[in-house]
């Protein structure tokens, strides 16, 4: 965010944001912070999200949860209610991490995992956290997705599968509770410089030179890109903004 000047546009806003502890969560808490939110991070890994929550200082509060549990994530959400009385919004930001494998080489709990992260660990997300939204008078949801949402890759049917799920996903919760003033988007994503990349590169310098021929910007993306992109979503910026996919994939999905 070095050299860019922040509005206060989610000053007074308080934001659950699940898969925070590290890559684009933690981008997004920072960001959210330096826009005025109080964010609550929520993680599997309550050691990492409990640091992060302590770099936001007073903003930020670190709950350790598991967002396939549904009592995991009550639990998170109330916590955050304890601490800052209200929500305004949430990101569905935890993932699995992604096997690779067509239908004939995935096991059942490959897929399930896949699946119960991405796509059920949204939907207990937002039964959780939208009571509380509406009665705070309406907010902001953003699921993110991926490029693979709108295009397939080849041995990432899991992947593709549950993303392509979460897309129409909030298009669906987009419809049922627009007459409670809760927006619901998707924000897709193409490679991210984050830790996920080095499943399957050496380090981000070789992911950048591999990948970033494919994309029209000639590079993969960095937190900081999607982090933007997901405070407009929550934003009143976005006020008419629901039941959309935002593509922030430097042009992958249209080459």
């Amino acid at each position: 965010m070095t050299g860019v000047s922040l509005s206060a546009r989610l000053e007074g806003r308080v934001i659950f944001l699940t898969g925070a502890a590290s890559g684009i969560g933690a981008a997004i808490a920072r960001r959210c912070v330096a826009e005025g939110a109080a964010v609550i991070c929520a993680d599997l890994n309550g050691a990492a999200v409990e640091a992060l929550a302590d770099e936001l200082g007073a903003q930020g509060l670190g709950v350790t949860c598991d967002v396939t549990e549904a009592a995991s994530v009550e639990a998170a959400v109330a916590a955050g209610l304890a601490r800052f009385g209200r929500l305004d919004g949430l990101v569905h930001n935890a993932a699995a991490p992604s096997p690779d494998g067509s239908v004939l080489d995935l096991t059942a709990a490959q897929w399930a995992s896949e699946i119960g992260v991405n796509l059920t660990g949204a939907f207990l997300t937002c039964k959780s956290a939208f009571p509380a939204m509406i009665a705070a008078g309406g907010g902001s949801a953003v699921m993110i997705a991926s490029q693979f949402a709108q295009v397939a890759t080849a041995k990432s049917v899991a992947y593709c599968a549950a993303k392509a799920g979460l897309v129409h996903l909030a298009k669906a919760m987009a419809v049922d509770h627009a007459a409670d003033g809760i927006r619901v988007n998707s924000l897709s994503p193409g490679a991210v410089a984050t830790s996920r990349l080095l499943q399957r590169w050496p380090d981000l310098a070789a992911a950048d030179e591999g990948l970033g021929p494919d994309y029209l910007l000639g590079r993969i993306g960095q937190p900081d890109e999607i982090a933007a992109a997901a405070a407009f979503l929550l934003s009143p910026d976005a006020s008419f903004v629901t039941g959309t996919d935002l593509l922030a994939d430097g042009g992958y999905a249209v080459r």
